[in-house]
């Protein structure tokens, strides 16, 4: 009885310290119509206005955040064009490109860069303006070839990036530029090695050298640098056993063996040098070591550079090849380097024509008995300018009113042939041969050696054309007679036997199809029951 009370005793405190429920409600809406009956005396007092520019600039976001790129591009283009003094002019500007942008494929790809280079014309000062550049870059990177293909878009994305880096030096996005500059340069750096390669195995010793240098002076930074010095020097080694295998003078062919070979040295030297922790610098000590030259020591400066550049390159998985054959080149995975400065200015590049008279310059003097060293006054002058030979040859001495030009051709031997493949040598007799041009004089008749040049015939080929040329005109010949007249046989032929004529025309009989000698499928063998069928 006891507990019972206690009980009820409790239900009843509990259930007058507890409010009911629409008590709560009462003071709730109380409350609320309080708040209201404020807004009512003062309208705007609370409340947030919704201006309408920011609700088409709200409106275009949510229609691009799901993927509706015309409508956002629609509803951008009325806002700047309804509020051209709005505060999101700079924004929705920005916003039509990106529109594009996400779109992507080639047409609007090219579009949202247009997009972008109209919001760097109008905010060249904006933050902003770093990012439209910096997408422009991508815009080409992504579209960017393999590097065996077209380099267009890769050489433009190479321009859109440095363009970023130098216009921009403060910008955020910098560290992003100059990594997407490193991986541009390598693939164009691998397509110049690839076709050095290519070049080499054909034997073409002065186009493989001038793509090869190519990436050795536009793309230090590149994987296989220390290869790409290596298979240099590899060229000029080539030429000077070309030059063993050759029937010259024992000076000349001093000589040559002495520049292509310190060719080669000097490209070894450098991938030992600037390159010390590559896999393949190994072999270029070999190379040094079997030409009798000494290894150079790599200071510690090249030799932290070199370890952080290949400590910062990522290994390409197999996974990674494998997917890169359904990709473009824009995702191709390459180990290009993290670390180091890209290349802001391009040098002045190497080209295989020049390299080519470069060469027959060098055999000239070497054959003339010319140094191939650096030498000042007269003489043949061999400048080093970015890593190849410049040859000068000084001209004769001149006089007054007379210009002597002297290419004394004092050899034995033309090379003629390739020496590497067991070609042998053309040995030509050739005389001194001195070609002087008098200025002064200019009815002079020229001369060789002194000798005037004998003229066999001085009769003009042809007759003087004028009103005074001696002798007249010859007749006119007249034209050939054309072929004679068609005579028409069946006329006056008399009547036409039709019996003949009939059986001329009928078809003659059709000879009996042989089987061993033709083939036809109308004439297919009997199978089965058909062969009992003698209809």
């Amino acid at each position: 009885m006891k507990r019972l009370v206690t009980g009820i005793t409790a239900l009843c405190i509990g259930m007058a310290l507890c409010a009911p429920p629409h008590a709560w409600a009462r003071k709730r809406h109380k409350h609320h119509k309080s708040r209201y009956s404020a807004v009512n005396k003062n309208p705007l007092a609370g409340l947030k206005t919704e201006q309408p520019d920011a609700q088409l600039f709200d409106k275009a976001m949510k229609a691009m955040r799901k993927g509706r790129y015309d409508v956002a591009r629609l509803d951008l283009e009325t806002l700047l064009n309804a509020y051209p003094s709005t505060e999101y002019a700079m924004r929705a500007k920005l916003a039509i490109g990106d529109t594009w942008y996400l779109e992507g494929g080639p047409a609007a790809m090219q579009q949202a860069a247009a997009e972008y280079r109209d919001f760097i014309t109008f905010f060249p000062n904006s933050p902003e303006a770093a990012e439209a550049q910096m997408k422009i870059g991508d815009i080409y990177f992504q579209q960017m070839e393999r590097p065996d293909r077209d380099p267009t878009n890769a050489f433009k994305a190479q321009k859109e990036y440095r363009a970023m880096i130098e216009q921009f030096p403060d910008s955020p996005l910098l560290p992003r530029a100059k990594q997407k500059l490193r991986e541009v340069q390598e693939v164009l750096a691998q397509r110049q090695f690839e076709v050095g390669q290519f070049y080499a195995t054909r034997e073409d010793w002065a186009g493989s050298i001038a793509r090869l240098q190519t990436v050795a002076d536009l793309y230090p930074l590149y994987s296989k640098s220390c290869e790409n010095l290596i298979l240099l020097g590899d060229d000029y080694a080539n030429e000077a056993a070309q030059v063993q295998g050759l029937k010259l003078p024992a000076k000349a062919k001093e000589e040559l063996l002495s520049y292509y070979n310190g060719r080669a040295a000097e490209a070894w030297d450098r991938a030992v040098t600037h390159y010390p922790m590559s896999p393949t610098a190994d072999q270029a000590k070999d190379r040094l070591i079997a030409l009798g030259r000494p290894i150079p020591q790599p200071t510690p400066e090249e030799l932290a550079e070199s370890e952080a550049m290949e400590a910062s390159r990522v290994p390409v998985r197999f996974k990674a090849r494998a997917l890169d054959i359904f990709k473009r080149a824009g995702s191709t995975p390459i180990e290009a380097a993290r670390v180091g400065e890209p290349t802001l200015t391009d040098p002045a590049q190497t080209y295989a024509p020049a390299i080519a008279r470069q060469q027959k310059a060098v055999f000239l003097a070497a054959l003339q008995g010319k140094p191939l060293t650096s030498a000042k006054g007269n003489g043949t002058q061999l400048a080093h300018t970015n890593s190849n030979t410049v040859l000068t040859v000084s001209p004769a001495q001149t006089t007054s009113g007379s210009t002597n030009v002297t290419p004394t051709a004092t050899f034995e031997t033309v090379p003629t042939g390739n020496a590497s493949s067991g070609g042998d040598a053309a040995t030509v007799e050739v005389a001194p041969v001195t070609a002087t041009a008098n200025t002064s004089s200019a009815n002079r008749p020229a001369e060789i050696n002194g000798q005037p040049i004998p003229i066999p015939n001085s009769t003009p080929i042809a007759a003087a054309v004028g009103p005074n040329r001696p002798g007249a005109l010859p007749p006119v010949q007249k034209p050939t007679a054309g072929p004679p007249q068609q005579i028409n046989d069946v006329k006056n032929a008399g009547p036409v036997n039709m019996a003949a004529a009939t059986s001329a025309g009928k078809h003659k009989k059709k000879a009996k199809f042989n089987r061993k000698e033709e083939s036809s499928s109308r004439h297919k063998p009997r199978k089965g029951l058909r062969k009992l069928n003698p209809f």
